[in-house]
């Protein structure tokens, strides 16, 4: 398996993410539900002309069949991005499986974790790669790619 590169806009996308994740956590602080940093974040992204799909019901194709509820995405980006907010004392190993999960299941190279809940959101920020990400052979819309 090669090296994940992640593409050009999508670097883009999450460094306005983590711009925006942090001029959130910087107003509010932690200590907050996760429904309020979400409802904040979208705004702060929406406001940076990105747009957002919140709580978007994502289905998986297993074995032939659609299973349409199968997750709920926190945040997508520009349908490039996942973001998958928390608000807990400390992200554990099973929150970079889940986000590891959804990018694989969603065909996206890049997520982000972010907890908010964190005193300095440095500590509370991850990049999740995925790494049995492919990009394709010729460009495709990222919409294609979240249809299994």
């Amino acid at each position: 398996m090669g090296r994940v590169v992640v593409p050009e806009q999508i670097e883009k996308i999450a460094s306005d993410a983590i711009d925006a994740a942090l001029a959130v956590h910087r107003a509010l602080g932690p200590g907050l539900l996760e429904s309020a940093y979400r409802e904040c974040l979208n705004l702060e992204l929406t406001a940076r002309g990105h747009r957002i799909e919140s709580e978007q019901l994502l289905p998986i194709t297993y074995r032939g069949h659609v299973v349409s509820n199968a997750y709920r995405t926190d945040l997508l980006v520009d349908r490039q991005l996942l973001i998958e907010l928390k608000a807990i004392e400390a992200i554990q190993p099973v929150h970079r499986v889940q986000l590891t999960t959804y990018l694989r299941l969603s065909r996206l190279p890049l997520g982000l974790l972010v907890n908010f809940n964190a005193p300095l959101l440095k500590e509370g920020l991850h990049r999740v790669l995925n790494l049995d990400f492919q990009a394709p052979l010729r460009e495709s819309s990222p919409t294609s790619r979240l249809r299994a």
